[in-house]
């Protein structure tokens, strides 16, 4: 059976907290709505229609980087009007379509071939597991009524379906619904019930993605590894009115030379993941006899990296980042410079540390002749 798939992922997922939509946050490095995606090739899906909000398109595509059989198209105001335009964009005209929340990162394959299995007898299936916890109502905090939990399930996804069934139901809908099942009910549709997998939890607050953690270290049965590697680089000081540090300018009475953008910072910490990753240092990949790196910003330098990690299967745990002069002061930035790497490597602020010291005015950098920078980035690797 040809299957295609629609990743839903416009949400604001603000209950989550974060600087950025819950399905652009990490889990263990990378963005969750990575790990949908690549569950979702995994399981076999032609194509991959993913639906985004308009404003996330930059965040998509660094999440995404390095994989193929995926698109973009803009989302609606509700869930189904990002289905309904996922539908429109479907392409080759499978014959089952997969409706994954991008809120869950985790895909078993066994409950796919389950929902795909299910529906030579079904217009759709879904994977759900049984209540197991006494249900309560209340209002106000108060307990108005304690509901049975017989024959009481909770729905999963990805949701499998025909999609001429599922084009039928959206066709005739009229009322928002949270569940697509719901809808191919709603005209009279056969949606059969496949047993679930705990591990397939969706994200909605804070503490969800502690489990998430914890569930992303056993996910999967290729065996890994987890490396460290170190990087190190230093410029001197010249005529200028500002620096870049860890992504950040800040004004100073002097530049630091280099032929890119001399961000010490990043330099630093994209030797330290080329290390870990065994692929050599950022001479090697951007080479300063190059021209076309002359003046260059090194987030660029950084997102490589963190794209070949990515290609490589590869997650950032977590880097630390040293940055080694007398001036300027670092302390008033080092917030601004920890979200600007969070950012480029698509990692919680709690993955980055920042710090400074000085040498008590010995050696190069106390004299002010220049400023060195030093880093460690821990990765997961696939042996």
């Amino acid at each position: 059976m040809r299957l295609s798939a629609i990743l839903v992922a416009a949400g604001a997922g603000r209950r989550a907290g974060g600087d950025v939509p819950k399905q652009w946050q990490a889990v263990a490095g990378r963005p969750v709505a990575r790990w949908a995606l690549e569950g979702l090739l995994a399981v076999g899906c032609d194509e991959v229609v993913v639906v985004i909000s308009p404003t996330d398109d930059r965040h998509a595509e660094a999440a995404f980087a390095g994989l193929t059989g995926w698109r973009l198209v803009p989302g609606g105001a509700e869930r189904t009007d990002s289905v309904r335009h996922g539908l429109a964009a479907l392409v080759g005209n499978p014959e089952a379509v997969l409706v994954q929340d991008a809120a869950r990162p985790f895909i078993a394959p066994d409950c796919v071939r389950a929902l795909v299995t299910a529906l030579a007898e079904a217009d759709g299936a879904i994977p759900a597991l049984p209540v197991s916890d006494t249900l309560k109502r209340g209002q106000n905090g108060r307990i108005i009524e304690t509901v049975p939990r017989a024959d009481l399930f909770r729905a999963q996804t990805p949701q499998a379906f025909r999609l001429d069934a599922l084009r039928r139901a959206y066709a005739a809908a009229t009322d928002v619904a949270t569940d697509d099942a719901a809808l191919v009910e709603a005209v009279g549709g056969r949606v059969t019930l496949v047993p679930g997998d705990p591990r397939m939890i969706k994200l909605t607050y804070p503490e969800d993605f502690a489990m998430a953690e914890a569930l992303a270290r056993s996910w999967g049965d290729a065996p890994r590894q987890t490396r460290t590697g170190l990087g190190f680089d230093a410029h001197r000081w010249g005529p200028g009115d500002a620096v870049w540090l860890c992504g950040v300018r800040i004004d100073h009475a002097q530049t630091l030379v280099g032929h890119s953008d001399a961000d010490a910072g990043l330099h630093a910490l994209t030797d330290a993941i080329l290390g870990a990753l065994g692929m050599g240092d950022i001479g090697d990949h951007f080479p300063p006899s190059d021209p076309q790196w002359k003046g260059a910003s090194s987030d660029r330098f950084l997102i490589h990296a963190r794209d070949l990690a990515t290609r490589r299967g590869a997650t950032i745990n977590h880097v630390d980042v040293t940055l080694i002069c007398e001036q300027p002061r670092i302390k008033p930035h080092r917030e601004a410079m920890l979200q600007r790497v969070a950012e480029l490597l698509a990692l919680r602020p709690e993955q980055v540390s920042i710090k400074a010291t000085t040498t008590e005015g010995m050696g190069f950098t106390g004299r002010g002749e220049g400023l060195a920078a030093q880093a460690i980035a821990t990765l997961d690797c696939p042996l």
